[in-house]
């Protein structure tokens, strides 16, 4: 059953997360890995062919972010991530652009986005001129059905500035879409979704909505 391994894995994981663990069970990693970067190839295949042809010659090591936390604080114990993900970019996953995205965690915490989480200053800057250039082709973008359909909550509004940005008034129309740090749809699947061998299929469908965003946002960076 495809990404049973990983689901499996990564459950005991969270109940053990330290490397004494990881060391000792470090095989059922590999293989839990080996299983994930498949599940990647597989999109890979499935979204150069119609979704993004720049992906091509990308191999799924190009995508795949690593288990290990870089960022981790003192308040933050735990050595490892409890999910593998990875982003779907012309460039690699580290790309500076919108791209598409998928992660694997166990308890309903797998999800499926697309665009551009937490871009930098100035990325961020083009994206809100943009989106104040163009107001109109933004909207029906973030309302479009289809991507709707796919992302119910439509773009991620968790994350933003308590004020306008600056060069910007509070009083402009579109002020609340002006202020969000990420410009994101998400949206979480079931573990016995996952494992369904239509799973990288629904995942395509859900990247194929969202393209039109991806595609705003990327001319806005370009």
């Amino acid at each position: 059953m495809k990404l049973a391994l990983v689901l499996d894995f990564l459950a005991d994981l969270a109940a053990h997360n330290h490397k004494a663990w990881m060391d000792e069970h470090r095989a059922r990693y590999h293989a839990a890995r080996a299983e994930y970067a498949a599940f990647v190839e597989e999109l890979l295949r499935l979204a150069s062919a119609e979704l993004e042809p720049d992906l091509r010659g990308l191999r799924a090591t190009d995508l795949m972010f690593r288990i290990n936390k870089n960022d981790r604080s003192q308040l933050d114990p735990e050595p490892y991530k409890r999910h593998m993900g990875a982003g779907f970019k012309p460039g690699g996953r580290h790309a500076p652009r919108a791209g598409y995205f998928v992660a694997v965690q166990p308890g309903g915490g797998t999800y499926v986005g697309a665009g551009r989480r937490l871009p930098d200053a100035a990325e961020l800057a083009r994206i809100r001129q943009e989106i104040h250039y163009n107001g109109p082709a933004f909207h029906a973008l973030r309302q479009d059905a289809n991507l709707l359909r796919h992302f119910p909550q439509g773009l991620e509004m968790a994350q933003a500035l308590k004020t306008a940005p600056k060069g910007y008034d509070r009083t402009d129309p579109d002020i609340a879409w002006l202020r969000l740090k990420s410009y994101f749809v998400w949206q979480h699947f079931p573990d016995a979704e996952v494992v369904r061998p239509d799973f990288p299929d629904r995942v395509l469908a859900a990247w194929q909505a969202a393209r039109p965003l991806v595609d705003f946002l990327n001319g806005a960076l370009d």
